[in-house]
């Protein structure tokens, strides 16, 4: 019975040593998250001059310029609401600087409108989406249907500095489209999922090695 419980015992504590793991690893996720709210809700600043991703993702700023006539439409739904698109528009801003700002959501209904404005005040996160990898199809160019935020090449279409600002407020008496704002939603979250399921992998070694063991006794009794 040495061998088997000794194979119960080591399995039992890798699992539970696991599960710890990955509760120190939500603390530690949680505690970044939250940095990353209080972020996102501090007051709005100036554009900097040259952001940059390390610095800079998620920084509150205000922006005053004009929204020109040229903008891409990212594919995009809404729960409750159904498809529609993300508007992702050129902005030119009051100190003479063209960029990219998402102004949120359209249905589908919406997608050729003329939004326009000027003397617009907006204030938003910047933000460098990390939507694109292999799988993602080209945009649809003629058809103005992008299918994930992709900075450089949005930038490159629309002639603007790659840099994307995430509206979550404007000026607008009435907002060309309903902003979707940044926040820690869609930062993945699992290891308390991680961490249960490695406790009960442990349970259950726990107790199939408890009935090996008594197995083992019934025979040798």
């Amino acid at each position: 019975m040495i061998i088997p419980a000794l194979f119960g015992l080591i399995g039992c504590a890798i699992l539970l040593s696991l599960g710890t793991w990955q509760m120190q690893r939500l603390a530690w996720k949680q505690g970044i998250l939250a940095q990353i709210d209080k972020k996102i809700a501090t007051a709005p600043v100036p554009l900097p001059q040259a952001p940059n991703r390390d610095d800079d993702l998620y920084l509150p700023v205000e922006l005053k310029g004009d929204f020109t006539a040229d903008e891409l439409h990212v594919l995009f739904s809404i729960k409750n609401q159904g498809p529609g698109y993300r508007v992702i528009s050129a902005f030119e801003t009051q100190a003479g600087r063209r960029v990219m700002v998402d102004r949120g959501f359209v249905p589908t209904s919406e997608k050729v409108a003329d939004r326009a404005a000027t003397g617009v005040r907006v204030q938003g996160n910047l933000h460098w989406p990390d939507e694109v990898d292999g799988f993602t199809p080209a945009p649809d160019r003629d058809a103005n249907i992008w299918f994930a935020r992709n900075i450089e090449a949005m930038a490159e279409a629309l002639e603007t500095e790659p840099l994307l600002v995430v509206a979550r407020a404007t000026s607008e008496i009435t907002p060309a489209a309903r902003p979707v704002p940044v926040t820690t939603q869609g930062i993945p979250n699992d290891h308390l999922q991680y961490a249960i399921t490695w406790f009960l992998l442990a349970a259950a070694w726990a107790g199939m090695t408890a009935y090996l063991l008594w197995r083992i006794r019934q025979r040798t009794v």
